[in-house]
């Protein structure tokens, strides 16, 4: 494809970066010199990565989904229920790609984290020596911010979609400063939604950015856009036909679609407050105010100020939907994105100044600030998640979380067991065993990584709060925990799974009610869409039927419930 004028830069024979030169160097530096300044970043997070590791009870989520994919029963949490517990799509195949030779995948879902984390600062690294089309030496800014906050270090591992996530919003950019256009830089940078759905903000950025820096012809501008939804837009049609919604099931169970301002402003205090992120945000600002410019070496404005408008928006998101239970998590990748065109800066009194500033508080933080809960579940239900895993498995680097061999996660992984091992159709409702109808051991329990990890595959690990489970997830909300304010009433599960005998608790009238209410208007059609047998047809109704039913909520009484279904 070819653009309306061309604007390719020279690459400079050591490094493939451009080689034009702003007002003269104050030092050359040997190429080897500028390869090792670019390569730091990214051997540092390395090492605080790996001193860190750990493998997270979400990573486990993704983990048992990359395993029924293997075990060819599809893109699902539990076999024969359609439900996509997975926000990172791309992340879960990469996932299911890795065990294919054999490879624990638990281990591939931690260490490769770890390894496009890397490979992310790599990028920033490149990217923002080119942004600056210079032969100075270059000097650590941004990136001494991201090496400081222990949550960077956590999130390095994990087992969630970070890595990528950080990998991908580098790389992207790295495309974007390089000015290369073409299909595929155009198809990488349409992939946002794919690592995580909140990213299709960076894609929309990036490729406004790409467009206004090209100026490319209608047909060009048109082909290039195509190119970036292709992808994105055909998962998008598999996602409504085969699982029946219009998102990843946790962005149902969680109302990603609401606000909650007050509760989001919240966990940017959570986050920022202890670190005292307001002192590198003021001197790097300082650094790049136009009383500064006569001694900084400026950048080019758009590839500049794109990831900049990106992680903004990218916070403002997190803000509004009221942010996260993992301490600092959400904010990561805006954070890499506005610290992008400061990653790496030239040598100039100016950003001497600033990266000097930036460095003692560096020193501060990676050796002091932390925060106030650390290892605990703090204020509003946001936890020092790594913290806590390392506390409850009694281990330095927890990845087949066993917990200690004891108390109630050892208990029902017990339970677990006993009934696998009897074989009868067994439903473990608040760690009792009853009857249930399903051909293998059902088990109810909120720790669903833990749960997944433990249930066989062709059982059914059910969550109350919904992140795996379509019933769960379309339930009324409760006041709880940020990511845990639903939690579906034993009434609705035993009716949904269990039979014979009522455990002890449970009010026969409201089972009943319950169970009406399961075969009557928008909650039978939610069942039938991801219980019944994939076919033409049922692909149909799922993608005509995808709006009202991602949109649907029933009340968490059974009685109201049947009312409003089955009378109204």
């Amino acid at each position: 494809m070819t653009p309306t004028h061309s604007y390719a830069r020279e690459p400079d024979a050591a490094l493939g970066l451009l080689n034009s030169n702003r007002g003269g160097p104050l030092t050359a530096p040997r190429p080897y010199v500028r390869v090792a300044l670019c390569l730091l970043p990214a051997l540092l997070i390395t090492v605080a990565g790996f001193r860190r590791r750990w493998m997270s009870d979400d990573g486990h989520i993704y983990v048992r989904t990359a395993r029924q994919i293997l075990a060819g029963n599809g893109p699902v949490f539990n076999a024969g229920e359609r439900a996509e517990s997975a926000t990172g799509t791309l992340w879960q195949w990469l996932l299911a790609l890795a065990g294919l030779p054999g490879i624990d995948i638990a281990t591939a879902a931690m260490y490769g984290g770890l390894l496009l984390t890397a490979a992310g600062f790599a990028f920033a690294s490149l990217g923002a020596v080119q942004l600056y089309s210079t032969d100075r030496t270059v000097l650590p800014l941004g990136c001494l911010v991201l090496l400081a906050l222990p949550p960077v270090w956590d999130f390095a591992t994990s087992g969630l979609e970070t890595g990528l996530a950080t990998c991908w919003i580098a790389g992207a950019w790295l495309l974007l400063v390089a000015r290369h256009w073409s299909l595929v830089t155009s198809v990488v940078i349409g992939l946002g939604p794919l690592v995580r759905p909140d990213l299709a903000l960076v894609s929309a950025v990036f490729l406004g950015a790409q467009w206004l820096m090209a100026r490319p012809s209608r047909w060009a501008a048109l082909g290039a856009l195509g190119a970036a939804m292709a992808l994105p837009v055909a998962y998008e049609i598999f996602r409504v036909g085969y699982y029946g919604q219009l998102m990843p099931l946790p962005g149902v169970t969680k109302e990603a679609s609401e606000s909650m301002w007050a509760r989001g402003l919240f966990y940017f205090t959570d986050f920022a407050g202890p670190y005292l992120l307001w002192m590198p945000a003021v001197l790097i600002l300082v650094a790049v105010l136009p009383s500064g410019r006569s001694r900084t070496v400026m950048p080019p404005l758009i590839p500049a100020l794109a990831p900049v408008v990106a992680g903004l928006l990218c916070w403002a998101y997190v803000i509004k939907v009221g942010g996260d239970f993992m301490h600092g998590r959400m904010f990561l990748p805006g954070l890499l994105l506005m610290l992008l065109p400061v990653f790496l800066v030239p040598l100039t009194r100016a950003w001497a100044i600033a990266t000097l500033g930036v460095g003692l508080w560096a020193l501060l933080c990676a050796n002091w600030l932390r925060v106030p809960y650390e290892g605990l579940i703090g204020p509003g239900g946001i936890a020092d998640e790594r913290g806590v895993y390392v506390r409850q498995n009694a281990a330095p680097h927890p990845l087949h979380h066993r917990f200690a061999g004891y108390g109630a996660n050892a208990d029902y992984a017990r339970l677990v067991r006993d009934a696998t091992r009897d074989g009868t159709p067994t439903l473990l409702l608040a760690r009792t065993p009853v009857a249930a109808n399903s051909p293998a051991v059902t088990g109810v329990y909120s720790t669903l990584g833990f749960s997944g990890t433990v249930v066989p595959l062709d059982g059914a690990a059910l969550d109350p709060i919904g992140l795996a489970y379509p019933l769960a997830a379309h339930a009324e909300r409760i006041p709880g925990r940020v990511g845990h304010d639903k939690r579906l009433p034993d009434t609705w599960i035993f009716a949904d799974r269990g039979h014979g005998a009522l455990p002890d608790g449970l009010d026969p009238a409201g089972v009943a009610a319950a169970r009406r209410a399961l075969d009557c208007g928008q909650l039978a059609e939610l069942r039938e869409a991801t219980r019944d047998p994939m076919t033409p047809g049922r692909f149909w109704r799922n993608v005509t039927g995808s709006w009202e039913r991602t949109t649907f909520r029933f009340p968490n009484d059974p009685v109201r419930a049947e009312r409003e279904l089955c009378r109204g």
